[in-house]
């Protein structure tokens, strides 16, 4: 039953929710979803929450991770995978768009669009990748006065401040900043751009009682672990960011590019999600059922061949 339709709707808000998962034993498994049908697929997959990353939206834009986007873009992506999933959602909040009361707009527009938690990033605009060269970074109180803003405008939303000062001033600053954050009113702490594990334990020990989220991105600076071996270090979240859109833009190219060779889809076929899968996701027959005036959909069986 898709979650627009189903009759165990949650009550209460997606903040709290995502809360709740944060405080239960183990770490909380966040894969990234670009959008509302990667939503539905990571739910039936098994997740009980998503991440939703700036790169990913402005990729799917055929934009560049610099800060580009508006409030109000990424408030339809929320509202369009939380409507699609029902889960709690982990939004990427970049620099907050603003300082300290264009955060508070974004916290509430946000939740209100159904998010469950945000991040905010201590760099300067224009704002990169934190696996990328060339960041400049707020001053840390700039930065503290952020989260505090965070944490006055949200009613019930987790705030995550994540620091990219490792690839800027180095590991004690990195530190020092994020218990700044903490004392901001930061519910946990997003270490970027960390190197090694001895790299991961480390920022633990020196943050013993504070969720901390780990970044597991391909293609960055960032060894390769699994949700267990993050868990083993002393994490509570783990995020895919850009997976699913990686592999999503990877199966485009290969198709058109097949197009383009065989001058149609036949090589491609067997790589497909079939219509019956397709509506299976979305529900389209428990959408139907609700109208006596649209007539159930019969799905085509293979294809028609030339005679």
């Amino acid at each position: 039953m898709p979650y627009l339709l189903s009759s165990d709707l949650p009550t209460e808000p997606a903040g709290k929710r995502f809360r709740a998962a944060l405080a239960r034993p183990g770490i909380y498994q966040l894969p990234g979803a670009h959008n509302g049908q990667a939503a539905i697929q990571a739910r039936n997959a098994g997740f009980d929450g998503l991440y939703l990353s700036g790169a990913a939206m402005t990729a799917s834009m055929g934009l560049p991770d610099l800060g580009i986007i508006t409030v109000d873009e990424v408030g339809f992506f929320i509202r369009q995978i939380v409507r699609a999933s029902g889960l709690p959602l982990l939004v990427d909040g970049d620099t907050g768009y603003g300082e300290a009361l264009n955060v508070m707009h974004m916290v509430r527009t946000f939740e209100d669009a159904g998010a469950g938690a945000v991040h905010l990033e201590d760099q300067i605009l224009p704002k990169k990748c934190g696996h990328l060269n060339g960041k400049s970074l707020v001053s840390p109180t700039d930065m503290a006065a952020k989260v505090a803003a965070a944490a006055k405008a949200r009613r019930d939303m987790v705030i995550v401040a994540r620091t990219d000062a490792v690839g800027v001033d180095g590991f004690d600053a990195a530190v020092e900043r994020a218990r700044l954050y903490v004392d901001a009113g930061a519910d946990a702490i997003f270490p970027e751009g960390l190197t090694s594990r001895e790299m991961f334990e480390r920022f633990k020990a020196a943050l013993p009682d504070t969720p901390l989220l780990a970044n597991m991105t391909e293609f960055g600076k960032t060894p390769f672990f699994t949700a267990a071996e993050f868990e083993a270090m002393g994490y509570k979240l783990v995020i895919w960011p850009v997976s699913s859109l990686r592999v999503a833009n990877k199966a485009q190219a290969e198709l058109y590019a097949s197009i383009k060779a065989e001058g149609g889809t036949h090589k491609m076929l067997d790589r497909m999600q079939t219509r019956q899968e397709l509506y299976d996701t979305i529900g389209l027959h428990d959408f139907e059922q609700l109208d006596a005036n649209i007539i159930q959909t019969i799905v085509p069986q293979g294809m028609p061949q030339d005679a």
